[in-house]
């Protein structure tokens, strides 16, 4: 194939011996400099004129294929690497979304010089399947390395997806089964993959942890074949998408206007498989025929099977409490090491200063700066005090979501509205702690320790109100960013 290429283009890879080496080289290098080199060949043949659109998509398609492994090793380091600081967590991210993004434009710019009919279009017609393909494919792959940072998401990408779909459906090859990778096992269609990325959007993933929008990415793949994507409209259709626009799909609650390009698509089937799955996670095991490219345990897969059983459901989920608009600045301190030294009096490092728009009894939703909140994450521990208050909230991150580089949304759960820094002993150990709820005798509270500071069989004693107390520890509820959330039994005053 490489030696079809025109002698007119300087291009390295325009010469067969060089573009032999380079893509030999390319196998055994470290992935994040593969990732680079491969993104910088993507650029310099799509810059590069002289090239026939045979040979531009040939070596798009070769680029791609030596790139695959080096992909998903550098994504895997990102999802599983313990302790990355932030800067290195950032880089990570960063080489992966902009491979992926790279690997999307020049997949376009080849869909793009076809379809205004450049010279020698008729030469890739028979590509056209696979180019679709994988164009969908690095989309997809981008819209979930820019969730992983949960956005912005360039709402253009749907209109790309969209309407590369519609051209496959016009050429009457959208449901056309072929393998996307010749060495990677399985076959794809461009419908199936379209659709992927639309059940993708619709499962709302600003409320799960990078590791666990990946599991959901993995499960969505699982249960894709018994979904149902149509452009009927029809009883039991859920969501909707307009091919056609820079949009992502939407709940029928909002009424689309009609247009050739509209698609709909519902669960079909895939709910009742899921909830089948659910009850077999909760019984401990996770079924070796479902692939997430990894073993994980069951109480790792398990909140993101209720997770999507919510967001698949024929109806929205609801809201615990009804929520309130309203607009008030929010003091807020990060982590537990400072909100405990605010509850303690005793400083703390300095605060930020957020907008609130809405509050009901559960919690709130805010607007957040984040050039100055970096830290900022699902899971992460937060001290609130309300404008014109002097007590203190306690909440966690639960939702987040960029909507621009430099203004971020997120949903807090309050967890305790009348918290108490308590600096106690933990097995000989000093452990600083928050205890959220009443001291009763006999009576179950919540308690947050140090990041893996709970034991199942040691207790948290300290001095309360001039007497010891000593709470007796029941189970571990949740482990956050820095902190565990355990629950204690209140035992008996010394």
């Amino acid at each position: 194939m490489l030696g079809l290429f025109s002698a007119k283009s300087n291009h390295p890879l325009a010469d067969a011996r060089e573009a032999r080496r380079v893509f030999e080289e390319l196998s055994t290098r470290e992935a994040a400099a593969a990732l680079d080199e491969v993104a910088g060949w993507l650029e310099s043949v799509a810059a590069d004129e002289l090239f026939k659109l045979s040979e531009r998509l040939a070596l798009v398609f070769q680029l791609d294929e030596a790139a695959q492994n080096h992909a998903r090793k550098l994504g895997r380091d990102y999802l599983t690497s313990p302790r990355l600081g932030r800067q290195q967590e950032f880089k990570l991210w960063q080489a992966n979304h902009d491979f992926w993004a790279q690997l999307a434009d020049a997949y376009h710019a080849c869909l793009t010089r076809f379809r205004s009919q450049e010279k020698g279009s008729e030469a890739i017609k028979a590509d056209l399947p696979r180019l679709i393909v994988r164009l969908l494919r690095a989309c997809s792959a981008q819209l979930e390395w820019d969730q992983f940072r949960y956005g912005p998401i360039n709402v253009g990408l749907w209109q790309r997806m969209g309407q590369a779909y519609l051209q496959a459906e016009q050429g009457k090859f959208a449901r056309q089964a072929l393998a996307p990778y010749a060495n990677v096992p399985g076959e794809s269609t461009v419908e199936s993959e379209y659709l992927k990325a639309l059940v993708f959007q619709a499962s709302s993933m600003d409320s799960l942890l990078p590791l666990e929008i990946e599991i959901a990415e993995r499960l969505i793949g699982h249960f894709l074949p018994h979904f149902v994507f149509t452009a009927e409209v029809r009883p039991d259709n859920v969501y909707w998408v307009d091919a056609d626009k820079p949009a992502p799909p939407r709940r029928l609650a909002v009424l689309p206007q009609i247009s050739p390009s509209l698609r709909f698509f519902s669960t079909g089937a895939a709910l009742a498989r899921l909830e089948t799955l659910q009850r077999q996670v909760e019984g401990g095991e996770v079924p070796a025929e479902v692939n997430l490219g990894a073993q994980y345990s069951a109480r790792i897969v398990l909140p993101v099977i209720r997770h999507l059983a919510m967001y698949w459901a024929p109806k929205p989920p609801m809201r615990s409490h009804d929520r309130h608009r309203v607009k008030s600045r929010l003091t807020v301190v990060n982590g537990l090491a400072n909100v405990h030294a605010r509850l303690s009096q005793k400083g703390g490092e300095e605060s930020e200063a957020w907008v609130v728009d809405d509050v009901s009894l559960g919690g709130m939703g805010a607007q957040v700066p984040l050039t100055a909140s970096d830290w900022v994450r699902i899971g992460a521990l937060v001290g609130m005090q309300p404008e014109g208050g002097s007590n203190w909230l306690i909440g966690v991150i639960r939702r987040f979501s960029r909507e621009t580089p430099v203004q971020g949304s997120v949903g807090i759960e309050t967890l305790s509205k009348s918290p108490q820094a308590i600096a106690g002993d933990l097995g000989g150990m000093d452990c600083n702690a928050i205890l959220l709820d009443t001291l009763h005798t006999g009576d179950t509270v919540r308690v947050i320790l140090p990041n893996a500071a709970f034991e199942p069989a040691i207790p948290l004693v300290f001095a309360w109100q001039g007497r010891s107390a000593r709470l007796d520890p029941v189970e571990q509820l949740e482990s956050g960013v820095d902190f565990d959330l355990g629950l204690y039994r209140v035992a008996p005053p010394v």
